[in-house]
Protein backbone atom coordinates (compact mmCIF):
# COMPACT_ATOMS: atom_id res chain seq x y z
CA UNK A 1 0.00 0.00 0.00
CA UNK A 2 1.50 3.46 -0.99
CA UNK A 3 0.87 6.78 0.11
CA UNK A 4 -1.80 7.29 -2.57
CA UNK A 5 -3.32 4.23 -1.48
CA UNK A 6 -3.51 5.30 2.45
CA UNK A 7 -4.76 9.09 1.52
CA UNK A 8 -7.68 7.17 -0.62
CA UNK A 9 -9.06 5.02 2.03
CA UNK A 10 -8.24 7.33 4.90
CA UNK A 11 -10.82 10.17 2.72
CA UNK A 12 -13.33 7.04 3.21
CA UNK A 13 -13.21 6.13 6.44
CA UNK A 14 -11.27 2.84 5.93
CA UNK A 15 -8.02 1.48 7.83
CA UNK A 16 -4.53 1.71 6.78
CA UNK A 17 -1.43 0.21 7.90
CA UNK A 18 0.03 3.50 8.71
CA UNK A 19 -1.26 7.49 8.73
CA UNK A 20 0.85 9.85 5.86
CA UNK A 21 2.36 12.44 7.52
CA UNK A 22 1.22 15.63 6.96
CA UNK A 23 1.84 19.29 8.00
CA UNK A 24 0.76 22.66 6.71
CA UNK A 25 4.60 24.54 7.68
CA UNK A 26 6.55 26.74 9.54
CA UNK A 27 6.55 30.46 9.72
CA UNK A 28 9.80 31.74 8.87
CA UNK A 29 9.91 33.69 12.29
CA UNK A 30 9.87 30.46 13.75
CA UNK A 31 12.62 28.84 11.30
CA UNK A 32 14.52 31.66 11.87
CA UNK A 33 14.39 30.49 15.80
CA UNK A 34 14.87 27.06 15.19
CA UNK A 35 18.13 27.95 13.59
CA UNK A 36 19.29 29.61 16.63
CA UNK A 37 18.45 26.73 18.68
CA UNK A 38 19.91 23.83 16.51
CA UNK A 39 18.34 23.43 13.53
CA UNK A 40 21.15 22.17 10.94
CA UNK A 41 19.15 21.64 7.08
CA UNK A 42 17.62 24.70 5.20
CA UNK A 43 13.75 24.20 6.04
CA UNK A 44 12.04 25.41 2.66
CA UNK A 45 8.55 27.47 4.05
CA UNK A 46 6.36 27.15 1.29
CA UNK A 47 6.89 23.55 0.30
CA UNK A 48 6.03 21.57 3.48
CA UNK A 49 2.48 20.79 2.04
CA UNK A 50 4.33 18.79 -0.53
CA UNK A 51 6.67 17.00 2.07
CA UNK A 52 9.91 17.60 3.69
CA UNK A 53 11.94 14.53 3.76
CA UNK A 54 14.23 15.81 6.48
CA UNK A 55 10.93 15.01 8.59
CA UNK A 56 9.75 12.22 7.42
CA UNK A 57 6.53 14.09 6.01
CA UNK A 58 4.91 12.13 3.19
CA UNK A 59 4.84 13.47 -0.02
CA UNK A 60 1.03 14.80 -1.47
CA UNK A 61 1.29 16.72 -5.30
CA UNK A 62 -0.33 19.99 -6.36
CA UNK A 63 -1.13 20.63 -9.72
CA UNK A 64 -0.18 24.68 -9.93
CA UNK A 65 -2.18 25.72 -12.46
CA UNK A 66 -3.17 29.85 -12.33
CA UNK A 67 -6.46 30.45 -11.12
CA UNK A 68 -5.21 34.39 -10.07
CA UNK A 69 -5.58 37.64 -12.37
CA UNK A 70 -3.61 37.52 -15.13
CA UNK A 71 -1.99 40.08 -16.20
CA UNK A 72 -1.61 40.63 -12.04
CA UNK A 73 -1.45 44.04 -10.61
CA UNK A 74 1.99 46.07 -9.95
CA UNK A 75 3.53 45.97 -6.81
CA UNK A 76 3.57 49.77 -5.88
CA UNK A 77 4.54 51.19 -2.68
CA UNK A 78 1.86 53.94 -1.60
CA UNK A 79 3.16 55.24 1.55
CA UNK A 80 6.25 54.85 4.18
CA UNK A 81 7.84 55.80 7.36
CA UNK A 82 9.69 53.76 9.60
CA UNK A 83 7.00 51.92 11.06
CA UNK A 84 4.53 51.12 8.38
CA UNK A 85 3.96 50.82 4.26
CA UNK A 86 0.83 51.14 2.44
CA UNK A 87 1.16 49.03 -0.62
CA UNK A 88 -1.06 47.85 -3.84
CA UNK A 89 -0.27 43.78 -4.10
CA UNK A 90 -0.76 42.12 -7.04
CA UNK A 91 -4.05 41.01 -6.35
CA UNK A 92 -5.26 44.69 -6.29
CA UNK A 93 -5.78 45.17 -2.55
CA UNK A 94 -3.81 48.13 -0.80
CA UNK A 95 -2.94 47.44 3.00
CA UNK A 96 -1.18 49.02 5.67
CA UNK A 97 1.52 46.81 7.33
CA UNK A 98 3.73 46.84 10.27
CA UNK A 99 6.73 46.38 9.29
CA UNK A 100 8.77 45.00 12.40
CA UNK A 101 8.58 41.25 12.87
CA UNK A 102 8.72 41.05 8.94
CA UNK A 103 11.19 37.70 7.74
CA UNK A 104 11.45 37.07 4.74
CA UNK A 105 8.45 38.76 3.11
CA UNK A 106 6.02 37.45 5.93
CA UNK A 107 4.80 39.50 8.92
CA UNK A 108 3.86 38.21 12.08
CA UNK A 109 0.44 40.25 12.15
CA UNK A 110 -1.89 41.06 9.88
CA UNK A 111 -2.30 43.79 7.43
CA UNK A 112 -4.50 46.42 7.29
CA UNK A 113 -6.81 46.50 4.65
CA UNK A 114 -7.00 49.90 3.04
CA UNK A 115 -9.09 49.47 -0.02
CA UNK A 116 -10.18 46.45 -2.81
CA UNK A 117 -9.87 46.32 -6.66
CA UNK A 118 -14.03 46.13 -7.00
CA UNK A 119 -15.97 48.58 -5.87
CA UNK A 120 -18.73 49.13 -8.71
CA UNK A 121 -19.93 46.95 -12.27
CA UNK A 122 -17.69 49.24 -13.90
CA UNK A 123 -14.71 47.95 -11.74
CA UNK A 124 -15.69 44.40 -12.29
CA UNK A 125 -15.93 44.04 -15.68
CA UNK A 126 -12.19 45.62 -15.62
CA UNK A 127 -10.97 42.68 -13.15
CA UNK A 128 -12.75 40.21 -15.67
CA UNK A 129 -10.42 41.12 -18.48
CA UNK A 130 -8.01 39.93 -16.27
CA UNK A 131 -9.59 36.61 -15.71
CA UNK A 132 -9.06 34.62 -19.22
CA UNK A 133 -9.05 30.71 -19.03
CA UNK A 134 -7.44 30.58 -21.92
CA UNK A 135 -4.26 32.19 -21.51
CA UNK A 136 -1.47 29.57 -21.87
CA UNK A 137 0.58 30.85 -19.21
CA UNK A 138 -2.46 29.50 -16.67
CA UNK A 139 -0.30 26.05 -17.21
CA UNK A 140 2.74 25.47 -16.02
CA UNK A 141 5.55 25.03 -18.95
CA UNK A 142 6.12 21.53 -18.11
CA UNK A 143 2.32 20.66 -18.44
CA UNK A 144 2.55 17.44 -20.47
CA UNK A 145 5.85 16.19 -18.43
CA UNK A 146 3.83 16.53 -15.37
CA UNK A 147 1.14 14.54 -16.77
CA UNK A 148 3.41 11.75 -17.86
CA UNK A 149 5.14 11.45 -14.45
CA UNK A 150 1.53 11.37 -12.46
CA UNK A 151 0.15 8.52 -14.24
CA UNK A 152 2.48 6.53 -12.15
CA UNK A 153 2.51 8.41 -8.73
CA UNK A 154 2.43 6.91 -5.41
CA UNK A 155 1.06 10.06 -3.48
CA UNK A 156 -2.20 12.07 -3.71
CA UNK A 157 -2.50 14.94 -6.13
CA UNK A 158 -4.71 17.69 -5.51
CA UNK A 159 -6.23 19.69 -8.31
CA UNK A 160 -4.74 23.61 -8.18
CA UNK A 161 -2.59 24.58 -5.29
CA UNK A 162 -2.81 24.67 -1.67
CA UNK A 163 -5.08 28.02 -1.22
CA UNK A 164 -5.64 29.31 -4.63
CA UNK A 165 -9.51 28.95 -5.45
CA UNK A 166 -12.32 29.67 -3.19
CA UNK A 167 -15.97 31.33 -2.99
CA UNK A 168 -16.44 33.88 -0.57
CA UNK A 169 -12.35 34.17 -0.03
CA UNK A 170 -12.94 35.37 -3.78
CA UNK A 171 -15.55 37.64 -3.41
CA UNK A 172 -13.92 38.88 -0.29
CA UNK A 173 -10.36 39.74 -1.97
CA UNK A 174 -12.50 41.52 -4.87
CA UNK A 175 -14.18 43.55 -2.48
CA UNK A 176 -13.63 43.35 1.24
CA UNK A 177 -15.58 41.77 4.03
CA UNK A 178 -17.57 44.71 4.82
CA UNK A 179 -18.74 45.50 1.60
CA UNK A 180 -19.43 41.79 0.13
CA UNK A 181 -21.68 41.76 3.83
CA UNK A 182 -23.46 44.57 2.72
CA UNK A 183 -23.96 43.53 -0.96
CA UNK A 184 -25.52 40.45 -0.05
CA UNK A 185 -28.33 42.88 0.76
CA UNK A 186 -28.14 45.64 -1.43
CA UNK A 187 -27.48 44.53 -4.50
CA UNK A 188 -27.39 40.48 -4.66
CA UNK A 189 -28.01 40.61 -8.30
CA UNK A 190 -24.33 41.79 -8.25
CA UNK A 191 -23.43 39.01 -6.12
CA UNK A 192 -24.47 35.92 -7.86
CA UNK A 193 -23.11 37.75 -11.22
CA UNK A 194 -19.66 37.60 -9.70
CA UNK A 195 -19.69 34.09 -8.21
CA UNK A 196 -21.72 33.00 -11.57
CA UNK A 197 -18.51 34.68 -12.84
CA UNK A 198 -15.84 33.12 -11.23
CA UNK A 199 -17.65 29.36 -11.02
CA UNK A 200 -17.62 29.92 -15.25
CA UNK A 201 -14.07 30.71 -14.92
CA UNK A 202 -12.95 28.15 -12.91
CA UNK A 203 -14.41 25.05 -14.51
CA UNK A 204 -13.62 25.92 -17.84
CA UNK A 205 -9.77 27.14 -16.81
CA UNK A 206 -9.56 23.05 -15.32
CA UNK A 207 -11.51 21.64 -18.13
CA UNK A 208 -7.94 20.85 -19.74
CA UNK A 209 -6.51 19.00 -16.53
CA UNK A 210 -9.93 17.04 -15.88
CA UNK A 211 -9.70 15.15 -19.26
CA UNK A 212 -5.76 14.80 -19.08
CA UNK A 213 -5.59 13.78 -15.18
CA UNK A 214 -6.36 11.72 -12.65
CA UNK A 215 -6.59 13.55 -9.76
CA UNK A 216 -7.56 12.66 -5.76
CA UNK A 217 -8.79 15.97 -4.53
CA UNK A 218 -9.53 19.37 -4.82
CA UNK A 219 -9.54 21.78 -2.00
CA UNK A 220 -11.52 24.96 -1.51
CA UNK A 221 -9.63 27.88 0.58
CA UNK A 222 -12.34 30.12 2.72
CA UNK A 223 -11.40 31.25 5.96
CA UNK A 224 -14.76 32.77 6.58
CA UNK A 225 -15.18 32.50 10.08
CA UNK A 226 -13.62 33.81 12.91
CA UNK A 227 -13.76 32.40 16.65
CA UNK A 228 -17.59 33.94 17.01
CA UNK A 229 -18.78 32.08 13.62
CA UNK A 230 -19.38 32.61 10.57
CA UNK A 231 -19.18 35.66 8.53
CA UNK A 232 -21.91 34.72 6.40
CA UNK A 233 -25.22 33.10 6.99
CA UNK A 234 -26.39 29.74 6.79
CA UNK A 235 -29.52 30.94 4.69
CA UNK A 236 -27.06 33.47 3.22
CA UNK A 237 -24.72 30.53 2.15
CA UNK A 238 -27.72 28.04 0.91
CA UNK A 239 -28.90 31.34 -1.43
CA UNK A 240 -25.69 32.00 -2.87
CA UNK A 241 -22.73 29.56 -2.33
CA UNK A 242 -24.10 26.41 -2.20
CA UNK A 243 -25.34 26.33 -6.24
CA UNK A 244 -21.75 27.51 -7.27
CA UNK A 245 -20.20 24.92 -4.82
CA UNK A 246 -22.32 22.18 -6.20
CA UNK A 247 -21.32 22.78 -10.23
CA UNK A 248 -18.07 22.59 -8.75
CA UNK A 249 -18.27 19.21 -7.25
CA UNK A 250 -20.27 17.73 -9.74
CA UNK A 251 -18.38 18.24 -12.57
CA UNK A 252 -15.07 17.13 -11.19
CA UNK A 253 -16.82 14.15 -9.89
CA UNK A 254 -17.53 13.11 -12.77
CA UNK A 255 -14.29 13.59 -14.00
CA UNK A 256 -13.27 11.26 -10.87
CA UNK A 257 -12.31 13.55 -7.97
CA UNK A 258 -14.09 11.51 -4.89
CA UNK A 259 -12.52 14.12 -2.18
CA UNK A 260 -13.42 17.82 -1.70
CA UNK A 261 -12.01 19.38 1.19
CA UNK A 262 -12.70 23.16 2.31
CA UNK A 263 -10.24 25.13 4.59
CA UNK A 264 -11.32 27.58 6.57
CA UNK A 265 -9.58 28.75 10.40
CA UNK A 266 -12.39 29.88 12.84
CA UNK A 267 -15.65 28.51 13.61
CA UNK A 268 -17.74 27.82 10.69
CA UNK A 269 -19.60 24.58 12.09
CA UNK A 270 -23.21 25.95 11.23
CA UNK A 271 -22.10 25.57 7.67
CA UNK A 272 -20.66 22.17 7.64
CA UNK A 273 -23.91 20.22 7.05
CA UNK A 274 -24.84 23.37 3.97
CA UNK A 275 -20.84 22.24 2.75
CA UNK A 276 -21.55 18.47 3.01
CA UNK A 277 -24.89 19.17 1.19
CA UNK A 278 -22.47 20.12 -1.68
CA UNK A 279 -20.49 17.49 -1.97
CA UNK A 280 -17.67 18.47 0.60
CA UNK A 281 -16.14 15.56 2.32
CA UNK A 282 -13.01 16.86 4.35
CA UNK A 283 -13.12 19.80 6.56
CA UNK A 284 -9.72 21.21 7.80
CA UNK A 285 -7.56 22.50 9.78
CA UNK A 286 -10.42 22.70 12.79
CA UNK A 287 -8.47 25.87 14.71
CA UNK A 288 -8.55 25.01 18.25
CA UNK A 289 -8.62 28.59 19.57
CA UNK A 290 -12.22 28.37 17.90
CA UNK A 291 -13.08 25.55 19.73
CA UNK A 292 -13.15 23.11 16.42
CA UNK A 293 -12.18 19.42 18.18
CA UNK A 294 -12.11 16.47 15.93
CA UNK A 295 -13.12 13.95 18.23
CA UNK A 296 -16.43 16.72 19.33
CA UNK A 297 -17.31 16.72 15.18
CA UNK A 298 -16.72 12.93 14.47
CA UNK A 299 -19.29 12.43 17.33
CA UNK A 300 -21.31 15.25 15.55
CA UNK A 301 -21.01 14.58 11.84
CA UNK A 302 -19.87 10.96 12.10
CA UNK A 303 -17.83 9.19 9.46
CA UNK A 304 -19.09 11.36 6.38
CA UNK A 305 -17.20 13.74 6.69
CA UNK A 306 -13.60 13.56 6.85
CA UNK A 307 -10.99 15.66 9.24
CA UNK A 308 -7.67 17.00 9.27
CA UNK A 309 -5.69 18.87 11.48
CA UNK A 310 -7.19 19.55 14.84
CA UNK A 311 -4.04 19.45 16.89
CA UNK A 312 -3.49 22.44 19.04
CA UNK A 313 -0.35 24.39 18.24
CA UNK A 314 -0.69 26.69 21.72
CA UNK A 315 0.09 23.18 23.33
CA UNK A 316 3.06 22.74 21.99
CA UNK A 317 4.46 26.28 23.46
CA UNK A 318 4.25 24.31 26.94
CA UNK A 319 6.06 21.35 28.48
CA UNK A 320 6.75 17.85 26.76
CA UNK A 321 3.65 16.80 28.88
CA UNK A 322 1.40 19.25 27.63
CA UNK A 323 2.39 17.92 24.18
CA UNK A 324 1.85 14.38 25.52
CA UNK A 325 -1.84 15.08 26.76
CA UNK A 326 -2.89 16.88 22.87
CA UNK A 327 -1.61 14.22 20.67
CA UNK A 328 -2.90 11.26 23.03
CA UNK A 329 -5.89 12.52 23.59
CA UNK A 330 -6.82 12.97 20.10
CA UNK A 331 -4.61 10.56 17.69
CA UNK A 332 -5.33 7.44 19.14
CA UNK A 333 -9.27 7.89 19.11
CA UNK A 334 -9.35 9.48 15.61
CA UNK A 335 -7.78 6.78 14.16
CA UNK A 336 -9.91 4.51 15.42
CA UNK A 337 -12.57 6.05 14.44
CA UNK A 338 -10.72 6.82 10.31
CA UNK A 339 -11.35 9.38 8.37
CA UNK A 340 -8.76 11.51 9.53
CA UNK A 341 -5.45 12.86 9.10
CA UNK A 342 -3.56 14.34 12.31
CA UNK A 343 -1.70 17.79 12.17
CA UNK A 344 -1.62 20.92 13.51
CA UNK A 345 -4.33 23.51 13.41
CA UNK A 346 -2.41 26.04 11.39
CA UNK A 347 1.89 26.32 10.92
CA UNK A 348 4.38 26.38 13.69
CA UNK A 349 4.65 29.95 15.31
CA UNK A 350 7.65 31.28 16.93
CA UNK A 351 6.60 30.43 20.56
CA UNK A 352 7.05 27.24 20.05
CA UNK A 353 11.14 25.82 20.42
CA UNK A 354 12.98 23.85 18.44
CA UNK A 355 13.23 20.81 20.96
CA UNK A 356 9.36 20.93 21.47
CA UNK A 357 9.05 20.86 17.63
CA UNK A 358 11.31 17.81 17.29
CA UNK A 359 9.37 16.25 20.12
CA UNK A 360 6.13 16.96 18.66
CA UNK A 361 7.20 15.12 15.34
CA UNK A 362 8.66 12.25 16.99
CA UNK A 363 5.94 11.24 19.01
CA UNK A 364 3.15 11.48 16.40
CA UNK A 365 5.02 9.49 13.93
CA UNK A 366 5.09 6.94 16.97
CA UNK A 367 1.48 7.33 16.98
CA UNK A 368 0.64 7.15 13.42
CA UNK A 369 2.94 4.26 12.62
CA UNK A 370 5.72 5.73 11.27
Amino acid sequence: MNDRDRFNKIMRSEQVDKVPNYELGAWPQALDRWYSEGLQWDAVYNNWFEGEPHLGMARRGFAHINVSLLPSFEYEVLDEDERYITARYDSGIVTRALKEGTVRGVRSCMDQYVSHPVTDRKSFQEIKKRYDPTAPIRYPQWWDEWVRTWKTREYPLCLLSNGTFGLYSQLRSWVGTEEISVLFYDDPAFVEEMLDFHTEFLLATVEKALNEVDFDYFSFFEDLAGKGGPLISPSLFRKFLMPCYKRITERMRKAGIKSFWVDSDGDPEVLIPLWMESGITCFWPLEQASGMDPVRLRKKFGKDLALAGGLDKLELTKDRKAIENELNAKIPPMLESGGYLPHLDHCFPADISYDNFRYYMELKSKLIGG
